[in-house]
């Protein structure tokens, strides 16, 4: 495995980042700015990155490593326009030969693949694409459906009409596992970013904020969180730089397995950096006006998404005794 990003790749990550940067949300208040969100959704669709995944049911037009890019850097700035679940969802339609626009994906109640019930990303979208667990791919309308209020503050989650759908196509066994790969490691990006972007908080916040006249950074209390923080941060990416090559570039069980872990080690550490940002902050932590929130209510929604670290622990277990497994 070679680790090191292409030229092009390091440009995609630097156009994510610079995107985040000036249409991300900075601050809570960002949250109701929409014509902030409106120029976000705009230069997404202009950049094409929703279909990232799309392409023949061969080949699609950029590769795991690439869509998992992008992820990170947007969930980093704690963008609340729609990315990871369209991906997905073009993923999906590639894999059957269908086409269709303005798509997301849709998850259980569990927040996993079976009887959906919930469109997540939705913003913007006006067809749900859901993954049965026996690979069935089928589609249902979300035109006049309500959005509901989820616990993270970034996404649009709108309930999924009763009903069968429409049937679409067909994922067999290894396709299935292949798009189950992509949707955790996906997710697993989304968690790295996230707690990259409660770290950075944290970190700027111990530079700026002074007790009995010194930065609360020079206390070694707050060293340590912080210390612990960025080795898990280390550690996730490492984990997620590997489950995002291993989605092109292994067998499907296999990147399912990597994607696993992937998940597994980021949704834990991602849950304690937010932790440890709010602590950091003290009681201002608690507050609604502090970012460190919805940073955190991002990886609590994520950390469910497509199988919580305990479902993915158990994966890994079973694969390893040579037991077939999926997100079902």
């Amino acid at each position: 495995m070679d680790a090191r990003p292409t030229p092009e790749q390091r440009e995609l990550d630097a156009a994510a980042a610079r995107l985040g940067e000036k249409l991300g949300v900075a601050t809570v208040g960002d949250l109701d700015d929409h014509d902030r969100r409106d120029r976000l959704d705009a230069n997404l669709r202009q950049a094409g990155w929703r279909e990232l995944r799309g392409g023949s049911p061969d080949e699609a037009w950029a590769s795991g490593v690439e869509a998992a890019l992008v992820a990170r850097r947007l969930s980093r700035f704690a963008a609340d326009a729609a990315y990871l679940g369209p991906v997905l969802a073009h993923d999906a339609l590639r894999r059957v030969g269908a086409d269709l626009q303005d798509v997301t994906v849709a998850v259980s109640s569990s927040m996993g693949i079976g009887d959906p019930t919930l469109a997540i990303d939705a913003a913007g979208a006006t067809t749900a694409v859901a993954v049965a667990a026996d690979g069935t791919v089928s589609t249902f309308d979300l035109m006049a459906r309500d959005p509901i209020d989820p616990v993270d503050l970034t996404r649009v989650v709108i309930p999924v009409s009763n009903g069968s759908g429409v049937r679409v196509g067909q994922l067999d066994g290894e396709a299935l596992q292949a798009w189950e790969a992509l949707a955790v490691t996906l997710t697993a990006a989304d968690l790295v970013g996230a707690m990259e972007g409660a770290f950075e908080l944290a970190n700027e916040y111990a530079k700026q904020r002074r007790q009995f006249g010194a930065p609360i950074g020079s206390f070694q209390a707050v060293q340590h969180l912080l210390a612990e923080s960025k080795t898990l941060i280390e550690g996730a990416h490492s984990a997620l730089n590997y489950a995002a090559w291993a989605v092109d570039a292994l067998s499907p069980a296999d990147a399912r397995l990597s994607a696993a872990v992937a998940k597994a080690y980021a949704a834990r550490s991602a849950r304690t950096i937010c932790e440890s940002s709010i602590q950091i902050h003290g009681g201002i932590g608690n507050t609604w006006e502090c970012m460190a929130h919805v940073y955190l209510r991002r990886v609590l929604l994520s950390s469910e998404l497509f199988g919580n670290d305990s479902a993915h622990l158990s994966l890994i277990s079973q694969q390893r005794q040579g037991v077939p497994v999926g997100l079902s």
